[in-house]
């Protein structure tokens, strides 16, 4: 199934105005919707070196200035170890990174912003923890991402299915 059948865009758009997100600041926008307190630690920074070491370098950067060098590394991740609320503060600078780099495969986070946002299905921690508001941005993100950018995410690996998965999880209304 292509990415553009699996999204069934045509009834997306029958149910949101498109227009409302054709020209819209994605960045300044998910700043004014995610516009959260920093938590004052980001998880359960006594549990081991790992985690006081992410919780470390989450507190010690902001939604803006926060980038691939922290948050670039599968494998490496302090966002993976971070609470909801943590998850809610970083959002903008998800949302951020993914735009900025999705043109540059190499460099594409959108793999991993798609990793945050699916967790473990429907229903998750970070979804939960989201306003109905909240979750009405992201689903309308993603569908902006396969609007504007469906070549590069057909050209991603896994992209394409958990772009739709992710879709699904966060257009639930609750």
């Amino acid at each position: 199934m292509s990415l553009m059948q699996g999204l069934n865009l045509a009834a997306i758009r029958a149910r949101r105005d498109a227009q409302r997100y054709m020209a819209m600041d994605w960045k300044q926008q998910a700043k004014l919707i995610f516009n959260v307190s920093k938590p004052a630690h980001f998880g359960n920074y006594r549990h081991c070196c790992e985690c006081a070491e992410h919780d470390e370098t989450l507190s010690a950067s902001d939604v803006g200035s926060i980038g691939l060098q922290q948050l670039g590394n599968p494998g490496w991740d302090p966002l993976f170890f971070s609470s909801a609320e943590g998850l809610r503060y970083y959002m903008p600078a998800l949302i951020r990174l993914t735009l900025d780099t999705i043109d540059n495969p190499q460099e594409s986070y959108l793999d991993q912003m798609l990793f945050h946002l699916i967790q473990d299905g429907a229903g998750n921690r970070l979804v939960s923890a989201c306003s109905k508001e909240q979750r009405e941005f992201i689903a309308d993100f993603l569908e902006h991402l396969v609007d504007h950018h469906s070549a590069q995410i057909e050209a991603g690996v896994f992209s394409s299915d958990n772009l739709l998965r992710a879709h699904e999880i966060w257009s639930v209304a609750v």
